[in-house]
């Protein structure tokens, strides 16, 4: 009985932490805008890189 009693005191405590109003950081907007740039930034050198190798690799081809 005593293991119910203590997982229903943490339970409540922890919901009663989390209703609180605290400092919940930036707004999510920023985070996400950054990730897409970098995502974009990353296909970019992906797509330079590929059309260097495809020209080292058909340079090697056609000596």
């Amino acid at each position: 009985m005593h293991l119910v009693t203590f997982l229903y005191v943490t339970t409540v405590a922890r919901l009663a932490e989390l209703r609180r109003e605290a400092e919940r950081g930036d707004s999510p907007v920023p985070t996400a805008v950054i990730i897409a740039g970098l995502v974009v930034a990353a296909a970019a050198v992906t797509a330079l890189v590929k059309t260097k190798a495809e020209g080292w690799m058909n340079s090697i081809a056609n000596p």
